[in-house]
């Protein structure tokens, strides 16, 4: 529990430096990239969830994060196509790709209840960290309205009220 806290303050903090520099505004088109990694990164999660759990719940879930993650994905590179922007790396992207690999890695270690466990406490803490990088950073940085009202569109997918953070909420209440 305690790696689980440890890496969703990680997390947070790569996700926070974005505020705290005055000179690292997030543009549009690196605001798309961090958005889109975020993404990326919990469905190659719910990929790893999916060969490994043989958890009913667990694969149902990570169906779903799968689906819907990829959904808005798809909707975001459709986005910087049609506004012909170029996602632009940043060291925030670089940041939450270096921390899911740690996590991936860690998860991959795990077989069983143990890993079932460590998927959804890993998904609770995920996404309260993204839901707070939408809110707080991501969302009031973007100057595109098409962007901004897509980030928005996403924000529900990880808001502690959705679907997907109470679903995993309560997987983890469930499993032992």
């Amino acid at each position: 529990m305690m790696k689980r806290i440890l890496s969703a303050t990680l997390l947070a903090a790569s996700l926070g430096t974005a505020s705290l520099a005055a000179d690292a505004k997030r543009t549009d088109p690196q605001i798309a990239h961090i958005a889109y990694t975020a993404g990326q990164i919990d469905v190659t999660a719910a990929e790893q969830a999916l060969k490994k759990s043989k958890n009913a719940d667990v694969i149902a879930f990570a169906k779903t994060m799968e689906r819907d993650h990829k959904a808005v994905n798809d909707q975001a590179l459709a986005l910087v196509k049609k506004l012909k922007v170029t996602p632009e790396d940043n060291p925030v992207s670089q940041s939450l790709s270096t921390q899911a690999t740690m996590e991936l890695t860690t998860l991959e270690a795990l077989d069983g209840a143990a890993f079932a466990k460590a998927y959804v406490e890993n998904e609770v803490a995920y996404h309260k960290s993204v839901n707070d990088a939408l809110a707080n950073i991501l969302i009031p940085s973007a100057q595109n309205k098409e962007l901004k009202s897509l980030l928005e569109t996403g924000l529900p997918l990880v808001q502690g009220t959705s679907e997907h953070a109470e679903h995993a909420e309560h997987l983890a209440s469930m499993i032992k």
